[in-house]
């Protein structure tokens, strides 16, 4: 999102201004507060699309700040934190932050991030597509039935697949031939928020191809866009199952 307003809400003057250099490089427009009142008065008198708060202000609590923030707003919210601050970042996330950096960041982080979250609260979620009850799926000489949560390989034997497995394969199934950026296969397959450097689903990809790959070691079904994301690359024939 091009030309976004962001509020940086930190104590130490030092890193409100590393990041306001950091952002305004990108072309975001930037707001600095240093406590909860300048925050505050900041988003009542300014239309804000994205928040970087510390959790620790000194004498303000920032968990107190984004429960403020999200009884008027839902404005996006990346919590910067100590690495050591796992409590508070989770209760940070649940009470509806959108991501989190951990302290000391690199700046190229700082930006992966904030263009993710962005991107997350600006763009439409991409269509889910059902199966009907009692469908089956066949593709590369394997069967898929998902009201079953079953898989058959090339030669008829049953392939034990987790629900994780199974639901990143139905994903595919569902959109064969179409590219599917990881962050969009972390929205269907209903797993957390996806963050740049994020391994989760190129870790599912790699234990996917192990079981449905003639040749995982030269994978063919689950193609490999670089940068982007993973492509099914075969054909799929949707029936009903018997």
């Amino acid at each position: 999102m091009t030309n976004a307003v962001i509020l940086v809400v930190d104590d130490d003057p030092k890193i409100r201004t590393l990041l306001r250099r950091c952002l305004e490089g990108e072309g975001y427009r930037v707001h600095e507060a240093a406590n909860k009142t300048e925050a505050l008065a900041v988003i009542a008198a300014t239309p804000i699309d994205l928040i970087t708060l510390d959790l620790n202000l000194g004498a303000d609590d920032g968990i107190d700040i984004a429960q403020n923030i999200r009884r008027k707003s839902q404005v996006p919210i990346i919590m910067v934190t100590a690495k050591t601050d796992v409590i508070d970042r989770v209760v940070g996330l649940e009470i509806g932050a959108d991501d989190y950096i951990s302290k000391p960041f690199h700046l190229r982080e700082v930006i992966a991030r904030v263009k993710s979250v962005l991107r997350r609260a600006h763009d439409p979620p991409a269509p889910v597509v059902e199966a009907s009850p009692s469908e089956s799926w066949r593709f590369d000489g394997l069967l898929a039935t998902p009201d079953q949560m079953s898989l058959t390989d090339r030669d008829g034997q049953v392939v034990e697949l987790t629900s994780g497995e199974f639901k990143l394969l139905q994903v595919f199934l569902t959109r064969p031939k179409r590219i599917l950026s990881r962050e969009q296969l972390m929205d269907l397959t209903g797993g957390h928020s996806y963050a740049p450097l994020d391994r989760t689903i190129d870790n599912q990809v790699a234990r996917l191809r192990k079981k449905i790959e003639s040749d995982p070691a030269r994978p063919k079904l689950i193609s490999t866009i670089r940068g982007i994301g993973y492509s099914l690359t075969c054909d799929v024939v949707r029936s009903q199952a018997t």
